[in-house]
């Protein structure tokens, strides 16, 4: 099934009820509420994310998908975005905030409590993925298999969806990484635990922080650069804060990825009326995963573009160093086995459940 979403204008409205723009998002979408509506009126949910509204999660994704899910519902739920946090908190406070019912819905970065979602660390591992569709749809997949939704580390939330993004790149501002060595003394953002202890083996100084703190960060020197896929560089101004794009052999597996969820509090799912439950229930899950990852892949080349347009310089690591950064940075998976195995998980079995899905289903 080919399934696509329309995105939204890009227009910053505060709080806004978004109304307007989803027309094929094929058959998937969930719905939480949060408080009880008079009799034959429509239920409103609240659904909360750390980005502006130009950011294509909010554009492309949410903004989009409340339409259909609006229409599939024949109108007997509506929805409330709350971008860049006007809910209140940190984007690391999200989760929860989907948990104890502060929104009805997030979208957040599961990596942003480091060491809290260990078996989802597997598809943050260096060198895993390949497009963010199939490695999306294979991540559902391994949650299902794994029994991360019912008794694992997503069982507190109601997940309508699981993904990651499109290929994860090293953006800098004043050298550019080329080889193994010149990783040296650059002080570089990374988005998840693994991705910065990657970051660390490859001979970088790793800081950690969530997307929405890049731009500052890169704007006052407090890092050299940042490892962001091309989907959220326009929102987030990197191709204007950098001037080196350093991207890998597209023959080759993902430098790293990161992991989301899209997820919804129990309690207000649990209060739906039957019909509208029915509609979430056949509007989310796998297929929506891998239609949402498949936006994230085609976002690339219009990000790509804008650097390009500004004359910035590109450089593609050739498989054979890209081999010395695959050897260097090995022992990031084999920690994370012993350290799932300290944590009561069978690391190498999850390990091989991520990897036989992510062959199933993410041929490039």
């Amino acid at each position: 099934m080919s399934l696509r979403f329309n995105p939204l204008p890009n227009v910053a409205r505060p709080s806004a009820i978004l109304a307007g723009c989803a027309l094929a998002l094929g058959a998937w979408l969930p719905v939480p509420v949060a408080h009880a509506q008079p009799a034959g009126q429509p239920v409103t949910l609240r659904i909360a994310h750390p980005l502006p509204p130009v950011a294509t999660a909010h554009a492309r994704f949410l903004g989009p998908w409340t339409q259909k899910v609006e229409a599939d519902c024949a109108g007997k739920v509506r929805f409330q975005i709350f971008p860049a946090m006007q809910l209140g908190g940190t984007p690391p406070q999200l989760f929860d905030q989907a948990r104890d019912g502060v929104a009805d819905m997030v979208w957040t970065v599961l990596g942003y409590t480091p060491g809290r979602f260990v078996a989802a660390e597997a598809f943050e591992l260096p060198f895993m993925t390949k497009t963010a569709e199939g490695s999306s749809r294979a991540f559902w997949e391994y949650a299902v298999a794994n029994n991360l939704m019912s008794t694992g580390e997503l069982k507190d939330i109601k997940p309508l969806a699981l993904h990651v993004h499109d290929e994860g790149l090293i953006h800098t501002s004043s050298k550019q990484i080329r080889t193994l060595a010149d990783f040296k003394g650059m002080k570089l953002r990374g988005p998840t635990r693994q991705t910065t202890k990657m970051l660390q083996a490859l001979g970088a100084t790793p800081v950690g922080m969530p997307v929405t703190q890049v731009a500052e960060s890169l704007s006052k020197g407090v890092i050299d650069g940042a490892v962001v896929p091309w989907e959220i560089v326009p929102a987030t101004k990197v191709h204007e804060l950098t001037k080196f794009h350093t991207e890998t052999d597209p023959k080759a597996r993902a430098l790293y990825t990161a992991t989301f969820v899209f997820a919804m509090n129990k309690a207000s799912y649990d209060r739906l009326p039957n019909e509208v439950k029915a509609c979430i229930d056949r509007n989310s899950g796998a297929e929506l995963s891998a239609a949402v990852g498949k936006i994230w892949d085609e976002s690339s080349s219009g990000a790509r573009k804008l650097a390009a347009d500004r004359g910035n310089t590109f450089y593609t690591v050739p498989a054979s160093e890209l081999s010395n950064w695959e050897k260097a940075s090995a022992g990031v998976a084999e920690d994370w086995v012993k350290e799932a195995g300290a944590k009561g998980l069978d690391g190498n079995a999850l390990l091989r459940s991520a990897k036989s899905l992510i062959e199933r289903f993410d041929q490039r």
